[in-house]
């Protein structure tokens, strides 16, 4: 009978960053098993100090990071403005999102006060925005976010409290034209990011009802939604529109193939996806 790596040899390995084939791997005996660890354990490990080398020497900044810039300069190119709005939100806001007091998202928010928190979404934001902004300039007026949001998630390889949210939105979109533009961004994002094979689902959401979610595998990458919808009318819009948000952290981990979105998110034990504690 063959035998598997210890959960800590296993732990280990997956902090350092090993693949599928190497921790399904089985020994004959304890001795193998452990020699096998000792030089899985070394390789990685130098691998990991290679990477951070690389990132002192030549790359410099962090794939998210990167990825952040290229999705910047991009979007500008296709005619969207940048724009940076509070990360403290108020509970009105988070009310004319429809996430009352009994709505299944009010438990993931982070409050600072009975009337205060962190924004678990650009959205709200955003549509504050497009109120003004569509008296001010011509239509399509088309805006986008890259920034910080914060949920109480559940804790997992694909989950973090703090993470990393791009928003964009389209709105004065030709009315019947929303899902074909709805996908020809979503198209444009993953176009930037450089990954080809994902999957576009329409599915329902908690907060807007039918969405087209960006798939690769079983993870969602990023959600859109489209309008005129129930929601417009709470924030004076009435123009159609549309409107998609991706998980930057999600994006870098795809797009290097991590197994973990931790190797990829703000942190003190992982600097661009190497472990720090080796």
């Amino acid at each position: 009978m063959r035998i598997a790596w210890t959960s800590v040899q296993k732990q280990k390995l997956i902090e350092l960053g090993a693949d599928v084939a190497l921790l399904e791997q089985t020994f004959e005996n304890p001795e193998v098993r452990n020699s096998a660890y000792q030089k899985a354990e070394y390789q990685l490990i130098t691998l990991n100090k290679r990477n951070l080398q690389d990132l002192r020497n030549n790359r410099f900044r962090s794939l998210a990071c990167q990825l952040e810039t290229l999705l910047v300069d991009r979007l500008n190119q296709e005619g969207f403005v940048q724009v940076v709005t509070p990360i403290i939100l108020s509970k009105s806001m988070l009310n004319k999102m429809t996430i009352t007091p009994e709505h299944p998202l009010t438990k993931q928010v982070f409050w600072l006060s009975e009337n205060k928190c962190l924004r678990p979404m650009l959205a709200p934001n955003l549509y504050y925005l497009l109120r003004d902004l569509e008296r001010l300039w011509e239509k399509p007026v088309r805006i986008f976010e890259v920034g910080p949001c914060f949920r109480k998630e559940s804790q997992g390889i694909y989950h973090l409290n703090e993470f990393t949210m791009l928003n964009l939105v389209e709105l004065g979109t030709p009315v019947g034209q929303q899902k074909i533009r709805l996908r020809e961004l979503a198209a444009i994002v993953m176009d930037i990011i450089g990954i080809e094979n994902y999957d576009l689902i329409t599915s329902d959401s908690e907060v807007y009802g039918e969405t087209l979610d960006v798939m690769v595998e079983e993870l969602e990458l990023g959600s859109g939604a489209f309008g005129p919808h129930s929601l417009d009318e709470q924030w004076g819009i009435f123009d159609p529109w549309v409107g998609i948000g991706f998980g930057l952290e999600r994006l870098a981990m795809v797009k290097e193939g991590h197994r973990n979105i931790r190797r990829v998110g703000r942190s003190l034990s992982y600097l661009d996806g190497s472990r720090l504690n080796i």
